[in-house]
């Protein structure tokens, strides 16, 4: 028995957590009162992760997809020989269209992704997807147009605010914000703070809120144009703030007093007294914040949603303020910033679609391997499972059987993996060096470096050994580096990392045989795994994969000094790099990276004048189109991917793990369940345009009539096993989505209900 520190892997909030484990088991699991930012809060999912750990789906040799569909076991240098070589000859016979990248970093497993992603530059190809395209695309684009970059990134100061308004979302099952359960709580509580939900269900945090507006699903847009309009013509805005701080405002005034306030009211259902009291209530708060999440941000207007939901909290002076919303600063550089407007930018082949953040949204890519003259080929699909988690499961299973060559990174063996030519078993995340990379905090900023808890599994791989190898197998790097080695031998009595780093970085300028064949690509591609090669074998505790975080620990402590010293970390130059690197290596509960002043927030506004461009005339002619769009007529609305107290990402599959809802039940108002026949626990068919499935029934009186709902995380197959659950994207369209950024609106599918008998 032993106790050891690690981090939740279940939500972007990666809570500290302090585990007792007896072989390979964890058999109690707490929060860590000694994390920096969750001090020791956990919820009920953290506490059931010895599911994740073991379970009957885990893998432990590479896999071979036969001619028949079955699989047989292969060696590790049978496997990587085999891909290395297909991937060469079809960069050569079709260039770099032909290869895509999925995944790469999955919840919590964030530190393969900077290995996996160096197969893009390897191939030739910028076609990346991942989840964030799935959900978040959208927003990152808003940002772009106010900020002057994607890669800026709002956050909020819950903690500290007076008002709180919260769109879409349900922190007390969803998180994603600081100890949400507990903030929550104190906002409930407090009745100097005012919290206001919107969102069509009854929530858990719905029940602490001052107010509730049940708006109609879908109507998000009407009511939070609403609000704005109000804001405007009650003269509720902080034009000190615009004139200061913004542009543009004359445009979004203009728009905003054209909104028919009452009918844009009536179309939500909410009382319009209600929506005048929030509008006045944050426009005069003391201080107010907006939190938003998946709830509008894949619901009809998403892309309009997120650029609505920003104006509230800009038009009332609630920005780079204690209590407000800021931008936020970035460790690791999860996404980055695509100019869809430059010639330059890389456009899928079918859609002729830009990427937004550097990413592609995935619900184009069953159509640019089927349909595109110049297909994508091969695809890797690291610790992702797009076969579960994208809209239209069918078309994912009908385009990956199109694939020349398909290969799946992950833990155990999902319905992706079930499509795949080659299998790959990678560590699980308890079992190797891991981060937290979701680090959204401002004005203090943390970070979390994990050490495995358990030895790798016995024929298993770190994602970091995995890509090494195949880029070493394809001739992209040489399997040892003298030169390297030298230097190593020179400080290994007392590495000294700065040095070491210098030594480095000039060997790999002048090392000719790392130069790329085809001449153009950097070196500095493949700095990930050239630095896991060389200077991981000198980090302590066996913690190669985490040499990649070097160059980024003096990246950060450079661009952010003054942040960085204020957190205690001393040096000057590339030591203070070097200093916040040993503290990341040796803070087993996480780290506080830096402090920053909240007049910092406008030193992270990318546009040149420092100012906020508030006029998006995409966006605001979308506004003005909301007059004229019919209202929807059909008799129900599926929300799909609702976030209870017993789901979670696929990457918890053993079923066990629940304490409830076994069957993933559809939660159905009593009176629309009566009008059909259906008694609590019947069986009955949801079909949409797109499929349809079986699904439990269980009432529910805390929706609106005419609205169900549907969990995420079901559907799996299991030991072998039937799916257990609602296979859900059976029934969602990869069509029904945001034209912008193609963000699927899993939020509002119509549907129809009727019983099994039928």
């Amino acid at each position: 028995m032993r106790t050891a520190k690690t981090a939740c892997i279940l939500c972007s909030r990666n809570c500290g957590l302090e585990v007792d484990i007896d072989g390979e088991r964890l058999t109690r699991v707490r929060g860590d009162r000694e994390h920096p930012l969750s001090q020791g809060y956990i919820c009920q999912k953290a506490a059931r992760l010895d599911h994740y750990q073991n379970h009957r789906d885990r893998l432990d040799t590479p896999l071979r997809r036969r001619s028949d569909g079955t699989f047989e076991p292969v060696t590790w240098d049978e496997a990587i020989a085999d891909i290395a070589r297909r991937l060469v000859e079809l960069r050569a016979a079709y260039g770099g269209n032909a290869f895509a990248f999925y995944g790469g970093g999955g919840q919590g497993n964030h530190l393969g992704g900077a290995y996996g992603t160096q197969l893009l530059k390897a191939m030739g190809s910028h076609f990346y997807y991942n989840a964030l395209g799935q959900e978040k695309t959208g927003d990152f684009w808003v940002n772009g147009r106010l900020f002057g970059k994607q890669s800026c990134h709002v956050t909020e100061d819950i903690d500290h605010a007076d008002f709180v308004l919260m769109i879409g979302t349900n922190p007390w099952q969803a998180h994603g914000i600081h100890n949400a359960r507990d903030a929550v709580k104190k906002l409930g509580e407090d009745p100097a703070r005012t919290l206001v939900v919107i969102d069509p269900r009854r929530t858990e945090t719905a029940d602490q809120a001052d107010v509730h507006l049940a708006l109609r699903p879908g109507t998000d847009a009407f009511l939070l144009a609403a609000i704005l309009s109000i804001l405007v013509r009650e003269h509720l805005v902080d034009r000190a703030f615009l004139a200061a701080r913004t542009t543009g405002y004359d445009e979004i005034e203009r728009a905003l007093l054209e909104v028919p306030v009452e009918d844009f009211v009536r179309r939500a259902d909410v009382p319009l007294a209600d929506v005048l009291a929030t509008a006045r209530g944050l426009a005069r708060a003391r201080s107010a914040c907006v939190r938003v999440d998946l709830g509008i941000q894949q619901s009809l207007h998403s892309t309009l949603n997120s650029y609505l939901e920003k104006l509230l909290f800009l038009l009332t002076g609630n920005f780079g303020r204690a209590g407000g919303n800021n931008l936020h600063t970035a460790f690791v550089p999860l996404i980055g910033h695509s100019n869809e407007k430059s010639p330059h930018t890389k456009r899928t082949v079918f859609h002729d679609m830009p990427p937004i953040a550097g990413i592609f949204p995935p619900n184009i890519l069953p159509d640019e391997i089927e349909q595109a003259s110049d297909p994508v080929r091969a695809l890797f699909v690291d610790s992702a499972n797009p076969v579960m988690s994208g809209a239209d499961t069918a078309a994912y299973e009908r385009a990956f059987g199109k694939l020349s060559l398909l290969v799946v990174v992950d833990v155990a063996m999902t319905e992706t993996a079930r499509l795949a030519h080659y299998v790959l078993p990678a560590s699980s995340q308890l079992e190797k060096w891991e981060m937290t990379g979701f680090n959204l905090e401002f004005p203090e900023q943390t970070f979390h470096l994990r050490d495995p808890l358990f030895p790798p599994r016995k024929g298993t791989l770190s994602e970091a050994e995995i890509y090494t190898r195949i880029l070493e197998a394809m001739g992209e790097l040489p399997r040892r580096f003298p030169v390297f080695e030298r230097i190593a031998r020179l400080d290994r009595r007392a590495p000294g990392l700065g040095l070491i780093f210098q030594a480095l970085a000039g060997a790999m300028l002048t090392h000719k045989t790392l130069r790329p064949r085809r001449g153009s690509l950097a070196l500095a591609t493949y700095a990930p795994s050239i630095l896991y090669r060389t200077l991981g074998p000198l980090l302590p505790h066996g913690a190669a994969a985490a040499a990649t975080l070097l160059p980024l620990a003096h990246l950060y402590a450079l661009t952010h000094r003054r942040a960085v010293q204020r957190a205690g970390h001393r040096g000057l130059g590339l030591a203070l790099g070097e200093a916040l690197f040993q503290a990341i290596l040796e803070g087993r509960s996480g780290v506080v990276i830096s402090r920053h002043e909240l007049e910092d927030t406008w030193s992270l506004v990318e546009h040149r004048d420092k100012r906020i461009h508030l006029a998006i005339p995409e966006l605001l002619e979308s506004l003005r189109a909301l007059r004229d769009e019919r209202e929807p007529s059909q008799r129900f609305v599926l929300i799909a991917g609702e976030r209870r107290a017993y789901n979670a990402n696929t990457i918890f599959r053993a079923p066990e793990w629940r304490r409830q809802d076994p069957d993933g039940a559809m939660r159905m108002h009593p009176d629309d369940a009566r009008e059909l026949g259906l008694a609590d626990g019947a069986r009955a068919r949801c079909r949409s345009a797109r499929g349809e499935i079986e699904v439990t029934i269980a009432h529910y009186d805390r929706i609106r009539r005419g609205v169900v709902t549907l969990p995420h995380g079901y559907g799996m197959r299991y030991d072998g096993g039937p799916p257990i659950g609602p296979e859900l994207n059976r029934l969602t369209s990869s069509a029904h989505c945001d034209p912008i950024a193609r963000t699927p609106f899993h939020k509002f599918v119509p549907v129809e209900i009727v019983a099994l008998s039928e």
